[in-house]
């Protein structure tokens, strides 16, 4: 079986960068078992993409003259070549300290997983946008999740307090951690990379990031 393009080329540049850029040692054995399940292509759909409207917000979010690394603008670039394919929704279930402007400020898409352009149940890797000044709600899930980070914005874990990863930062979720992000003045783009695989056998696969 063989990828699209646009998949192999964003996926090829993901690893890349989140070997180089995630530096917590707890994220590494989920992130090799990502890597590895990763050579081995999986059904891919045949489902158009679709936008909502918060997807104009995409131009500003990955404006080239934010990205000063090579290394992010490749995957940017290789992201905005992947995005016409990708199916956007709105999350569902609670909404837990989640702004009022939360329905229509945000948009997440799979592009690995469960109703992504590649279908598979052991690896999950996907997007999120938010609109300025949009907080995403606490939210939790059994397997632990690696974030790259491509804009400004701020992320809590637990009770602990904000922070900002910055561009090119990143940040580690443990399992079932209670955790939220939030966007400032400008739009949130981010991505997750989450292990679903016998580690988490008999656990639901349709996690709501």
């Amino acid at each position: 079986m063989i990828r699209p393009q646009p998949l192999q080329g964003f996926l090829d540049a993901l690893i890349v960068t989140t070997e180089r850029y995630v530096t917590d040692d707890k994220a590494r054995p989920s992130l090799v078992r990502i890597y590895t399940a990763l050579q081995t292509p999986a059904k891919i759909s045949n489902v158009a993409g679709k936008r909502l409207p918060v997807c104009d917000k995409l131009e500003e979010a990955t404006n080239p003259s934010i990205f000063q690394a090579p290394e992010l603008l490749r995957l940017v670039e290789a992201f905005l070549i992947l995005e016409p394919m990708l199916c956007w929704h709105k999350r569902s279930g609670d909404m837990l300290y989640a702004s009022a402007n939360m329905a229509e400020g945000h948009a997440n898409a799979v592009i690995v997983g469960p109703g992504g352009v590649e279908r598979r149940n052991d690896v999950r890797v996907g997007v999120s946008l938010l609109a300025p000044y949009v907080r995403y709600p606490d939210h939790n899930h059994p397997p632990d999740e690696s974030y790259l980070v491509l804009s400004d914005g701020d992320f809590r874990q637990g009770d602990g307090d904000w922070f900002e990863p910055g561009i090119g930062g990143t940040l580690y979720n443990p399992s079932n951690i209670v955790h939220a992000m939030r966007s400032g003045n400008t739009p949130l783009l981010a991505f997750w990379l989450l292990w679903e695989g016998a580690d988490h056998a008999g656990i639901p696969q349709h996690l709501r990031n």
